[in-house]
Parts: structure tokens; sequence; C-alpha cells
């Protein structure tokens, strides 16, 4: 990377991310201790979140997924521990959306339990539109209406919706990262930022990126990281971060937790083991062994 022109990332941020996940988990299984104890140490004075905030990340559209199979998506969350769930939007026309909402609120309660996600499909007419129609819901975030690099959209809608919004998912350089500080009209007493660890070069970018945090008013619990695994965790945990990201449907066995932690009351616990934690995850070590082994 010494001599790579800034900026135009592509995959080459994840493959180092990859590389640098790999190192440290290498790491602390040399020092015997678990990464987020590293972390802690290091970077936060010792101080560790032992249980971490987390919430189920789902909704998604399939073909012949009607709203009962969406009602019960969500309950099944919520059986396995999750009390935040999160939905996606903007891939059905609106009103679609609204009923999908209303049907989901309906199994998890209060708003404050259901997240909604753009995945960056809106324009800026309909990212209004949408926060318009979502004001009455009082949800716990409404997450990445317009395209992440599109500050001036993402700092416009803040003046139309007061509830709290969440983006950053897509930024994968401290660079980014600070021009969406300085420029997305994020607020520090109610929204979210999403930075991904792994997609972002790693640990140490990811630190460079909490460092930018206090000059424009953030602090790390502002921070729930994109990804729903155990390095996301791990750095969560270590950096007394606002909470983690689950996948409790897809990305197996590569997304999720040790299999000797469950999830209650919406928060998860830490590992235990050296490094990252994979080694707590049967199903993933069987890939990696048959991966490796042949």
């Amino acid at each position: 990377m010494a001599n790579e022109k800034p900026g135009g990332h592509g995959e080459r941020s994840v493959a180092v991310g990859v590389i640098d996940m790999a190192l440290w988990d290498l790491a602390e299984k040399v020092a015997g201790v678990p990464l987020w104890r590293m972390i802690a140490d290091r970077w936060n004075g010792g101080e560790v979140q032992t249980r971490v905030f987390t919430y189920a990340a789902g909704g998604y559209y399939y073909p012949g997924k009607g709203l009962e199979a969406l009602q019960a998506e969500m309950q099944s969350y919520l059986d396995r521990g999750y009390r935040v769930c999160k939905m996606k939007i903007g891939g059905a026309p609106q009103d679609e959306d609204i009923a999908r909402i209303e049907a989901a609120l309906e199994v998890v309660g209060s708003g404050q339990n259901l997240a909604v996600d753009a995945n960056g499909r809106f324009d800026l007419e309909a990212a209004i539109r949408y926060a318009e129609a979502l004001k009455p819901y009082g949800l716990f975030w409404y997450e990445e209406a317009g395209d992440p690099l599109d500050y001036a959209l993402q700092a416009e809608l803040a003046k139309h919706y007061d509830d709290p919004m969440a983006t950053g998912k897509n930024l994968f350089s401290h660079q980014d990262a600070r021009n969406l500080l300085r420029y997305g009209g994020m607020r520090p007493d109610r929204d979210w930022l999403q930075f991904d660890p792994a997609l972002s070069y790693g640990l140490v970018e990811y630190k460079r990126m909490l460092d930018l945090l206090p000059e424009h008013g953030f602090s790390p619990r502002n921070c729930i990281p994109h990804g729903g695994h155990q390095f996301a965790l791990c750095i969560a945990g270590g950096f007394n971060m606002g909470g983690n990201e689950s996948y409790p449907d897809v990305f197996h066995p590569f997304g999720g937790f040790s299999d000797q932690v469950a999830v209650e009351d919406g928060m998860v616990g830490l590992h235990q083991s050296p490094g990252v934690g994979f080694e707590e995850k049967a199903a993933l070590i069987r890939v990696m062994r048959a991966a490796t082994e042949t």
C-alpha cells in the first residue's frame, strides 16, 4: 500500500482487510489473549464492554414473500433473543413498504424495535418522501437513504427527519469517513455510524476512523459496525462501541458469533479463546479445514 494512489478503493480494501484480520488473529493467538482484550488494553485504557448490543438484520425481499412470511421472520429473531430487528425498504413501491413496516411492527412492537435500510436506493426527493412517511413510527433508525458518497443528500435529509439515521457502511477509508463527518449533517446526539472494519482495510484503518470522531462531536458509542461477525464484535467490545450487527439467517458460516455465547435480551457476550474467536464457530472451522486440507 505504500505506493498506492489514494481513493478508488474497489476490492483492495476488502483484500487488505482480510489480511489485516488474519494477522491480528495470529498475533493474539501468539499472545494468548482474545482480540477484544488486546484492543481494550492497547487503546481503551483496559475498559471492555463484555456484553454488546446487537440487532438482527434481515427483512429482505424474496419472490413470493408476503407479509405473513415477514412477520414470521421478525418473530423468529425475537425468539432467538433479539429485541431490535432491521428490514429492507426501497425495493417495492412506497405504499407496499409502509404496509411491510406496519406488519413488522405488529410483531416487534414499538418503532424503537425496528430499523429500516434503503441500501442507498433513493435520490433526494424519494429520501425525503420516505422520511415523511416514516416519521409517525419513531423507528430505531433510517439507514443509508441515498448514495453513500452523496453527503449533501444526507445533510439535507437531516433537515427533514428528526429521528435517528444511520450510514457509513459503504465508506472504506478514513478520508471518506472524514467527509461524512464534515459534510453529511450527521448528528452526534442521535445518529449512528456503520463503518465496516473488515471491508475498510481492517483494524488499523478502522482505528484511524475512530480517531476522527471527537473532533466532530462523536464517540465510539455512536458506532455500530456493519458486518455481523466475530471481528467486528471484538472491535465493538474492545472500543466500548454502541453495538454490533448480526445476520441470523444469512452469510453463514462466516457471519455470526461464538457457538458458546447466546444472544439474550438483545445483547451478546464476547468469546474467551485467543484471537478473533473463529475456533468457537464449529461450522466455520469445518469449512476452513475442508478448504485447507485438500
